[in-house]
């Protein structure tokens, strides 16, 4: 008997990438004599084992090929080259609605998914009170689930998945549409699946649940496997892949210099394109950055530890004075913290139209684990009146990586003693 739940042996996965449509239809015909396809390796000679019992979390940039590898292992895909070895049951929660029918109400579609994963009628009704409990959506159990909020959706799928009590569970992104109550309930219920000896694959971009929860991670980049570890050295070495790949995409496009001639300063995290920005840019925000404990530049910082916030600021017009500020907000708006120069009692001394200047921020990330938004700004006084020079709302999200939370917002890094008494 093996002591792998899965083992991954030289995964590889090629598509056939044709620059236009009747290539690929002379290809298909025998028409064609010479090759009209480009080969892109979606995974290229991936290896790993995870042992039962263990949880293993996958992480990677868009386009690493975490979800092939799943699909892969799960049977959505074939490999083209290459084995995977399953040992147990797999139930898997990947792409939200996959396994499910429209049509159906939710709990037709509790049986067909159950069928669909090898269990009787009868089986399925032993487990359905635990199901339709963990999934607590009422009387829409009897709705189409075409009808459902993408939160009821994962809900549903979620409480089928783990309550089947399969050997080994497979999570994608799918919990990240779920409420925070919802989401604590199943890494809960993540606990209590790692008590009873089963295997979870975990794949996410949430670090800070891939830190807390994984025994081991596999970082992947490119299609290949770039190494395996315990989870804060993996999560530290994808903060570098993301700095390096943030690297070759601005030398590779020459962008490393903007249009005013000022260096680019490293942002290897994604930008919010529809960023919300407005002001009269008398005084603009040319560059950003968010840097770790570390130094590296990143997105991801670690509960507990310092980081920096620097902005680049120009002068187009002659100004009074300049107050630099950020914010942090929850998903919903709600502002967190922030402070700005004037908070701060640091004076600006404004600069002749063409000059530039950099403001760092730093301070010490109390707040919890999750998701966040950073916002930046810049106003100040000209003529005597007060003027908004330039703000960017949500310009990019902020990942607490946390490995315990407290209650609420902030960590009020509590100190606590216990003490017999007579």
């Amino acid at each position: 008997m093996s002591e792998f739940a899965i083992s991954v042996n030289n995964v590889s996965k090629v598509y056939k990438l044709y620059d236009k449509p009747m290539d690929r239809l002379k290809e298909s015909l025998g028409f064609s004599k010479t090759q009209k396809y480009r080969e892109h390796y979606a995974l290229n000679d991936v290896s790993f084992n995870i042992r039962k019992g263990e949880t293993l979390g996958i992480i990677g940039t868009n386009g690493a090929g975490k979800s092939t590898i799943l699909k892969i292992i799960t049977g959505v895909l074939s490999p083209s080259q290459g084995e995977i070895i399953v040992d147990g049951r797999i139930s898997a929660l990947l792409e939200l609605g996959a396994g499910f029918n429209g049509e159906y109400s939710g709990l037709e579609n509790v049986y067909l998914n159950g069928t669909m994963l090898g269990f009787s009628h009868e089986e399925i009704e032993e487990k359905l009170d635990a199901i339709l409990k963990f999934a607590d959506i009422g009387d829409f159990i009897n709705q189409p689930v075409k009808t459902y909020s993408s939160g009821m959706f994962v809900r549903l799928a979620f409480a089928v998945a783990i309550n089947i009590e399969p050997d080994i569970l497979i999570v994608d992104e799918a919990l990240s549409v779920g409420d925070v109550f919802f989401q604590a309930k199943c890494y809960r219920k993540f606990e209590e699946f790692k008590k009873m000896g089963r295997t979870l694959l975990f794949v996410s971009h949430d670090l800070g649940s891939v830190n807390k929860y994984c025994d081991r991670v596999v970082l992947l980049n490119k299609g290949k496997k770039l190494a395996e570890g315990e989870a804060k050295e993996m999560i530290d070495l994808y903060k570098k892949v993301l700095v390096n790949q943030e690297e070759e995409t601005a030398s590779r496009e020459s962008k490393s210099i903007d249009k005013d001639g000022l260096e680019r300063i490293k942002k290897p995290f994604a930008l919010n394109p529809t960023v919300s920005e407005y002001g009269t840019k008398a005084v603009e925000i040319k560059d950003f950055t968010l840097l770790d404990d570390q130094g590296t530049a990143t997105n991801a910082i670690g509960k507990l530890t310092e980081f920096t916030l620097k902005m680049r600021i120009q002068f187009n017009e002659e100004v009074e004075e300049a107050i630099y500020a950020y914010t942090i907000k929850d998903l919903k708006g709600t502002d967190l913290t922030g402070t700005n120069t004037m908070y701060e009692k640091v004076d600006v001394i404004p600069k002749a139209p063409g000059g530039v200047q950099e403001v760092v921020f730093t301070q010490r990330m109390t707040l919890q684990g999750g998701e966040y938004l950073l916002s930046l700004g810049c106003t100040g006084y000209r003529n005597g009146e007060f003027e908004v020079y330039h703000r960017l709302y949500d310009i990019c999200g902020i990942t607490v990586v946390s490995m315990q939370n407290t209650v609420g917002y902030f960590d009020m890094e509590s100190k606590i003693e216990i003490e017999d008494c007579q």
